[in-house]
């Protein structure tokens, strides 16, 4: 069966792997560039599935010179989605779940946690969402630092500020705020970095405006991070400074697996548990 969307679908589709393919090659680069005596990292491509309906690709660095692990999935699913991913659709808002509860989602999704305690952690995600009664993206990104630098949260959020200040004058103030409501660790009662922008549900009626920023956020990102990695892969450290970056991964797992969308829907549809789980931490702690 086809639809309106199937060629939107394939475009955006595509776009989540051609950012996928920027990221990869532009990290692997930084390894290189790092220098040391150690062999530089490189990404353990996994072809992913979903006994339901279509896969992707987990791309994997385990143990590089910058990146302690990062992954990069990308992924094109779809089917039907079971009862509790229904009633978390028809709870925000998605009609007729209970008559028709086909989907189609692609996106792409990375995480990383650095080697130097004073690099920042960061998250991104982008992605488009289709059910037969409503398509929307969603993504964002946001940056977790150990060891904050008030200039490096300023850099990284004016990057943004400009990719969204591009499309709408209004979807930053707009979308930090979800970001910082998002990302927030309520039984911690603090966030999990430093913030970035988050949105989801955007589906303005214009569908190339919205693939346009979707876009947009998935191409400020390498902008936003990459002058912060280079800046702190290279710094001295201490014990005490590798202590605060573990404990800190531990309040990421935490938010991971209680609270993150991604997380939860990727489990309750099936997908494959090592591509959802791929953002926790290869080592963390907790006092």
């Amino acid at each position: 069966m086809t639809d309106a969307f199937d060629d939107r679908k394939a475009r955006a589709a595509a776009w989540f792997r051609t950012v996928r393919d920027q990221i990869v090659a532009a990290f692997e680069a930084i390894e290189d560039e790092r220098g040391a005596s150690a062999p530089a990292g490189r990404f353990e491509v996994t072809p992913t599935t979903r006994p339901d309906g279509g896969g992707g690709l987990m791309s994997v660095m385990r143990g590089g010179r910058v990146f302690e692990k990062i992954g990069v999935n990308v992924s094109e699913v779809h089917g039907v989605l079971g009862e509790r991913a229904q009633k978390a659709m028809a709870a925000r808002g998605v009609p007729g779940m209970a008559t028709d509860a086909r989907f189609w989602a692609s996106g792409v999704s990375l995480v990383a946690h650095m080697q130097n305690p004073h690099a920042p952690a960061v998250h991104l995600n982008t992605r488009m969402f289709w059910t037969p009664q409503a398509a929307w993206f969603g993504g964002g990104t946001d940056l977790n630092p150990c060891i904050e630098y008030p200039e490096d949260t300023a850099f990284f959020h004016d990057t943004l500020r400009q990719a969204c200040n591009a499309h709408d004058a209004g979807y930053y103030d707009k979308f930090k705020a979800w970001a910082d409501e998002y990302f927030f660790v309520p039984h911690r009662g603090r966030a999990r970095g430093v913030g970035g922008i988050f949105y989801d549900d955007l589906s303005t009626g214009d569908w190339e405006a919205d693939f346009a920023f979707t876009q947009a956020v998935g191409s400020a990102f390498l902008p936003a991070f990459l002058p912060l990695t280079r800046k702190h892969m290279t710094a001295p450290f201490t014990d005490a400074d590798r202590e605060t970056q573990l404990i800190h991964r531990g309040l990421y797992a935490e938010y991971n697996l209680v609270y993150d969308r991604g997380t939860k829907f990727g489990l309750e549809t099936g997908h494959d548990a090592n591509a959802v789980l791929m953002s926790l931490p290869p080592v963390a702690k907790w006092t």
